[in-house]
């Protein structure tokens, strides 16, 4: 019996001393693996003691679940402070912002508040773009639409508060030119930058998916088109007013397009089962994935912030459109289709160089020919609905030069993308073009805005004929 009692004794003073140990072990950070793999079907002692162990382990991980927590509150916004202001180089550039409000109120000087405020709001679009990209879990559709959503978040911004200020040329012409610099700018230093750096004679993209895109860049040219042969054939029924009507019903027609498409990208990726790719792949990538250098939350509140600087300093910006249009004696043309959307689309530019040179030219095309096809079939479209219900007279006759650089755009690109493949040559030659379309901006003079002048001279060229007829006869 003494020695029952002795081994009894033995038994209960080392079962606290083997709990013990794995406490200390947990709180030393060394987890052993054996005392998780036990079998939930032991018993007796093995199950009590198993069952004290996760007793004793759950509330050290909840103090220290708490103390974590409690630290990220101290430091964690410090710590996301950083990554946004200090992690890029372009950052450098944010106090140019600031020094355009300043110079705004001190002199009034829209040749220098232009600039200044273009300046600042380059590493703003940089650094929306690029906190999209830190929460990197979203499948590759989904995940494409918010890059090309919050890639266009700038123009788009830009657009509503020229549309607020009642410049509708403005917006039409920064519309235009967001599509035609993705086309043939960014595209092109996509296929030119990928062709000469992976050593490869040519590169192989998705050739379905960029013959949908193409169908969908043509589409929104011919809801371009009628309104503009309408206005200068002087065909309408209502003169004035059917054009309008045509363009808000055509407007509605590409959105619930644009909706559809976004919704068969969706279901098709779904039924090619890329959701459970993507988790495979997420579940691979552990490692990069757990410990994210910010958080949802974070991510939200400072895309918020960023979106409203952004705001403030359009606002800025298109009241200076035309003195600086004035001072640097700058076509207000150039200024829209050109310079415009170069700073808005500024990280798009480096997003799809840089796939190009890794070889990734799908995701390159999803940048490029993804961000064209949503500014074309739903941030035109949008802009005319939101023109719409502020009582501007927002159209889709951006009219006869703006129509046909954009359809000549749109078949140049299509043509070249139909093989599925690209190289050096291929983005030479759309660099190129967009050079051409550049100079012709800058010698195009907008003299025309509501199609008087083309009136006036075919006026002039007919009615001296006809009564020289009349005085014959």
């Amino acid at each position: 019996m003494a020695s029952t009692g002795a081994a009894g004794s033995d038994s209960r003073r080392l079962l606290p001393g083997h709990q013990n140990s794995h406490q200390m072990d947990k709180i030393n950070g060394n987890s052993l693996k054996s005392t998780t793999a036990v079998s939930p079907f032991s018993l007796g002692a093995d199950e009590f003691e198993e069952d004290t162990l996760i007793a004793s382990q759950a509330p050290s991980q909840r103090i220290g679940g708490f103390e974590r927590n409690a630290g990220s509150v101290s430091w964690g916004i410090f710590h996301s402070l950083k990554i946004v202001l200090l992690k890029s180089k372009l950052n450098v550039l944010i106090p140019c912002g600031f020094l355009a409000i300043i110079v705004n109120y001190l002199t009034g000087n829209h040749g220098w508040v232009f600039p200044l405020t273009l300046l600042g709001i380059i590493p703003l679009a940089e650094r929306l773009v690029s906190i999209l990209h830190r929460p990197n879990r979203y499948h590759s559709v989904v995940g494409g639409l918010l890059n090309a959503t919050f890639g266009n978040a700038t123009e788009l911004i830009i657009s509503i508060h020229a549309l607020r200020s009642g410049k509708l040329r403005v917006v039409q012409q920064s519309l235009l030119g967001s599509i035609l610099s993705n086309l043939l700018l960014v595209l092109g230093c996509a296929f030119f930058s990928g062709g000469i750096t992976c050593g490869k004679t040519e590169q192989n993209f998705n050739k379905s998916g960029a013959v949908v895109s193409s169908g969908l860049l043509l589409m929104a040219v011919l809801g371009l088109l009628p309104p503009t042969v309408l206005h200068y054939t002087h065909s309408e029924v209502h003169s004035g007013k059917s054009g309008l009507a045509l363009s808000r019903f055509s407007s509605c027609i590409m959105l619930v397009a644009y909706a559809c498409y976004i919704y068969f990208e969706l279901s098709s990726s779904r039924r090619r089962g890329e959701f459970s790719e993507v988790r495979v792949a997420n579940l691979g990538d552990a490692n990069n994935d757990e410990n994210p250098e910010m958080s949802k939350w974070e991510a939200i509140a400072w895309l918020a912030i960023l979106t409203v600087w952004i705001s403030v300093l359009s606002d800025y910006l298109v009241d200076a459109i035309d003195g600086a249009s004035q001072a640097w004696n700058i076509p207000v043309a150039f200024i829209s289709v050109i310079l415009l959307p170069i700073v808005g689309n500024a990280a798009e530019h480096a997003s799809a160089v840089m796939f190009a040179m890794k070889d990734k030219l799908d995701l390159s095309l999803g940048v490029a020919i993804g961000s064209s096809t949503q500014m074309s079939m739903f941030g035109i479209p949008f802009c005319v609905v939101i023109g719409w219900m502020m009582g501007q007279p927002m159209d889709l006759n951006f009219h006869l030069f703006e129509t046909a650089s954009l359809l000549m755009t749109v078949l140049v690109v299509a043509f070249l993308l139909q093989d599925g493949t690209s190289n050096c040559l291929k983005g030479l030659m759309l660099f190129l073009c967009y050079l051409i379309v550049a100079a012709s901006f800058y010698v195009h003079s907008d003299q025309d805005p509501d199609g008087k002048l083309f009136t006036s001279e075919l006026s002039a060229a007919i009615i001296p004929s006809i009564k020289h007829k009349l005085c014959v006869d």
